[in-house]
């Protein structure tokens, strides 16, 4: 047993408001299985199923009638659903009736009414498109297929070879047999009723038509019986004499109510006459009023009312009252033709003035008189704004510094880098003060900005409007006006292109000749430059002028002007985000040049100052403020990418890594200068206090800034120059490897470089005084008494040695191990000199020797290398061996003697030393 059909439901009406018979499209949900079953259809309470032509089981369409309520429900019924719900409603809107006598605003065109009430439609316009009322199915059969299966028959019901089977075969191949049984009920429904209209339409008028035919065959038959020709007395004859006295009769009779009305038809003819001579005569008057109080559209309307009935008279006073008329619209196109090209002006009043003077047959082309003043009143406003800053008259020249530079100090500027990383704007935060802060350059920028911003869209606005023909009212639609303008936009599009080529390139070339003037040709310097006397911008500001420039192409092309009129405006920021990289690199060189100015000489734990984080904080944040400029926006090209700029922004780039480098010698070549250098190391050894730490304040001597230039360079080379390639890389830059090679090594050298002068000046005085230290007191190798100790000599040497040291850790306990081997190295070649100077050695003189050799070896074992190793061997291979036991165990007990009185101060030279105090 089959499932009942749910009841209809109407979920949508389109469209949803409107007049009585307005036709309605209705879709749901179960509107039926065809048109048998649609049994009820109403909507706001009104039966609509008279009108109503079911589609499908979700679609009806149908004419709303005259319902009684304004708002209601749509309500379909079928057979086999019942009663239907509806979740949407239809407003049946009423129209407001106007009497013969009410008066209305609507100008009516009688000549659009219809004058064919009465004519028939024809029975074509009438016919379903789907005539069997079920769903259609299309079949898989190619048409060319059907026309070769039927020949010279057709499937168009209303064509006279029309073949049902074709028709079947191509609409309802797959419907199924009760589906075509229900199509062919839907046709003997719709032929009984065309049947019977077409009944009671022959039905309703057959009276008329045999009345008319019985009068008719009832004169020819007279008129047969009496003749063609008037006879005396004959029948025609006769009835013309009795019409007459009838009409005499009637005058006689009526002559004084006839004459009344004659009378009245008159007057009234001249009432009508003198009301239209009122409005001709009192036109000029109230055109002139209204044109004073600005009602245009009432001086419009009554002209073309004058127009259409005094345009052709012929009559002499309404053609001197209408010439009146004609003097004063003429100047009222004057009037308008003015205000319309007047400037500034609203997009608003130009679409306004175009229309009253297109519906006033004002001569020529308005729209594009006002087109081509908007272009030129756009250019004057350009080279009016670059000519106010030339000339002086803006205030806001950029305030300089005691040296006149512009740009914002390098702290400034890095700390309002720095705000990038956290968000911020890359334009410079503005002040209260800001006008007097900018440099006039930006200013200009952002005012001409501004200014193409502010109007070029109203005027590509206004063109557009002038193609489509949007400018016109229905007047002028009426009046081919807007064909017209259409067909002169087709022929001006050229010229309107050039209109926009023209502004965009006086846009580019102001901005080149305030910021790029070299790119400018000669001859144009003096039209668009002018701007020598500016000071010249720092990287900050002209990212602030990228930004600027960006913004107005951006709107530019919002207005969908086409891509080929703003290249120029590309080209343009191509030349300023080069020219921003190149003069940002620039000033970076000249700030880390004046970043030894800042060194304090304080060192931290690992001996580093805080000058290399200053420095790579200053690079830093240059790549930060050119992460804007090198940006890269839809339709922009890389500039890291150009060959010539990679190679430039190399150099650049080297060169700031060799100027720092170079910045540090100059700090290492510092003379003292008004240094304390009454201090001397050799001198301070007593002072406990001497190396207790750097602390701040402190002068350091030529050797400390040594040492504390030497652990810079070892942090540059291991870290900086490491974190500045990955740095470079990461915003793009190419050639990182060359220019981090180049920097390590510019830094190695300049480290080489101050090592041997710093192992020249703590060596040699230690080296040098071994020769007088050993020869002390006429001390002979030959003749020299029994050891007792180690000789102060070598203890002094041990010393400076031990001084050295803690000079070195003082700084850097990394430099120690590099340091000391050098000094050992130079302490133990001088002693294999020494010894191999020797002509002889006595028994006791060999012992000596023998002694301080390994004394001073195995106080210093631990910065031993290969080289101080060979030497030692050299110079204890140098001297007498030692046969007798005694003698080996009096240099070993002079040694463990040695060692147990220097126990403290050689405790310095072992591999688990204190660790630097924290500062």
């Amino acid at each position: 047993m089959s499932r009942a059909r749910q009841p209809p439901l109407v979920t949508g009406i389109s469209p949803k408001e409107g007049a009585a018979w307005t036709k309605v499209t209705i879709r749901g949900e179960n509107l039926g299985t065809g048109p048998a079953d649609l049994i009820g259809l109403s909507i706001c309470g009104h039966n609509c199923l008279l009108t109503a032509e079911w589609m499908s089981a979700s679609k009806i369409v149908c004419r709303v009638g005259p319902a009684k309520d304004d708002k209601g429900e749509i309500i379909v019924t079928t057979k086999s659903g019942g009663l239907g719900t509806s979740t949407v409603s239809f407003k049946l809107i009423r129209p407001e009736r106007i009497g013969i006598l009410d008066q209305s605003a609507v100008w009516v065109d009688e000549l659009t009414f219809r004058t064919d009430r009465n004519k028939g439609i024809s029975p074509l316009s009438l016919r379903p498109s789907n005539p069997l009322g079920i769903d259609i199915d299309k079949g898989k059969i190619s048409p060319k297929d059907l026309e070769l299966t039927f020949p010279g028959m057709s499937a168009d019901f209303t064509s006279e070879n029309f073949s049902a089977t074709w028709y079947l075969i191509e609409n309802h191949a797959g419907s199924s047999f009760d589906q075509l049984k229900i199509a062919a009920s839907n046709l003997k429904k719709q032929a009984t009723k065309k049947n019977e209209g077409s009944l009671a339409y022959v039905k309703g008028g057959l009276s008329t038509f045999f009345e008319a035919q019985d009068a008719l065959s009832a004169i020819h038959q007279k008129l047969e019986s009496d003749g063609t020709e008037k006879v005396e007395g004959s029948m025609t004859q006769r009835l013309e004499n009795i019409l007459n006295r009838a009409s005499n009769t009637a005058d006689t009779l009526f002559q004084e109510v006839l004459g009344r009305k004659d009378k009245a038809d008159s007057t009234r003819n001249a009432l009508n006459v003198l009301q239209r001579f009122k409005f001709l005569f009192n036109l000029p008057l109230n055109i002139e009023r209204n044109i004073q109080k600005g009602d245009y559209d009432v001086v419009i309307n009554d002209y073309e009312k004058a127009k259409s009935l005094f345009g052709n008279t012929e009559v002499p006073v309404f053609q001197k009252v209408y010439a009146e008329v004609e003097t004063r619209i003429g100047a009222l196109r004057s009037l308008l033709l003015e205000k319309l090209l007047q400037t500034p002006s609203t997009l608003h009043d130009q679409k306004r003035y175009i229309r009253y003077l297109s519906d006033l047959h004002a001569p020529g082309d308005p729209a594009w008189q006002c087109i081509y003043a908007q272009h030129k009143w756009i250019l004057q406003l350009m080279q009016n704004c670059r000519d106010e800053f030339i000339s002086g008259q803006r205030v806001g020249a950029g305030a300089l510094d005691p040296e006149g530079d512009t740009r914002p100090p390098a702290l400034g500027r890095l700390s309002h880098t720095a705000s990038l990383k956290r968000g911020g704007s890359l334009r410079t935060p503005r002040s209260s003060n800001w006008h007097f802060e900018t440099p006039q350059q930006v200013q200009f920028v952002e005012k001409l900005s501004d200014v193409v911003i502010g109007q070029l869209p109203n005027f590509w606005k206004l063109w557009i409007s002038y193609v489509n023909g949007s400018l016109f009212s229905e007047t002028g639609e009426k009046s081919g006006q807007v064909e017209k303008s259409k067909k002169n936009a087709r022929q001006r599009q050229n010229d309107f292109k050039k209109m926009i080529e023209e502004l965009t390139s006086r846009l580019v070339k102001l901005i080149r000749g305030a910021l790029l003037p070299a790119t400018l040709p000669q001859g144009e310097l003096s039209l668009y430059g002018g701007w020598e006397s500016k000071t010249e911008l720092a990287g900050s500001w002209l990212t602030q002028i990228i930004h600027t420039v960006r913004g107005c192409h951006e709107a530019l092309s919002a207005m969908e002007i086409p891509n080929d009129l703003l290249h120029v405006i590309q080209d343009l920021l191509l030349d300023l985000r080069v020219h921003c990289l190149m003069v940002t690199l620039v000033h970076t060189t000249e700030d880390v040049n004046r970043l030894a100015e800042k060194e304090d000489w304080l060192v931290d734990n690992e001996g580093i100052t805080s000058l290399p984080s200053r420095f790579e904080q200053c690079m830093v944040q240059m790549l930060q403020s050119l992460k804007e400029p090198l940006e890269i926006k839809p339709g922009e090209t890389n500039v890291l990418q150009l060959d010539q700029v990679q190679d430039q922004a190399a150099e650049l780039s080297v060169r700031i890594m060799k100027v720092f480098v170079n910045s540090l010698e100059q700090l290492s070549t510092k003379t003292d200068g008004d240094i304390n250098t009454s201090h001397n190391i050799s001198v301070d050894l007593s002072s406990p206090d001497r190396f207790t730490g750097i602390q701040e304040g402190f002068t350091p001597t030529s050797e400390q800034r040594l040492l504390i230039i030497l652990s810079n360079c070892q942090y540059l080379e291991r870290h900086t120059f490491l974190n500045l390639a990955h740095h470079f890389e990461k915003h793009g830059f190419t050639g990182t490897e060359k220019i981090t090679r180049v920097s390590v090594d510019a830094v190695r050298g300049l480290d080489r470089k101050l090592f041997e002068a710093y192992i020249e000046r703590r060596a040699d005085p230690i080296a040098g005084s071994l020769e007088p230290g050993i020869y002390a007191g006429y001390f002979d190798w030959r003749d020299c008494q029994t050891p007792t100790g180690v000789r102060n000599y070598l203890k002094e040497a041990l010393v400076n040695i031990i001084a050295v040291h803690a000079e070195v850790f003082t700084v850097s306990k990394d430099l120690v191990p590099r340091v000391l081997s050098r000094i050992v190295e130079s302490v133990a070649d001088e002693m294999c000199r020494l010894m191999q100077c020797v002509s002889s050695f006595s028994k006791n003189g060999a012992l000596q020797a023998r002694l301080e050799l390994c004394a001073l070896r195995d106080a210093i074992a631990t910065y031993l290398n290969a080289d101080s190793n060979a030497s030692f061997k050299l110079a204890l291979e140098s001297l007498p061996q030692l046969h007798s036991g005694a003698d080996k165990k009096l240099l070993e007990e002079l040694l463990n003697k040695f060692k147990s009185s220097m126990q403290l101060q050689l405790t310095c030279f072992q591999a688990s030393s204190v660790q630097p105090i924290k500062r």
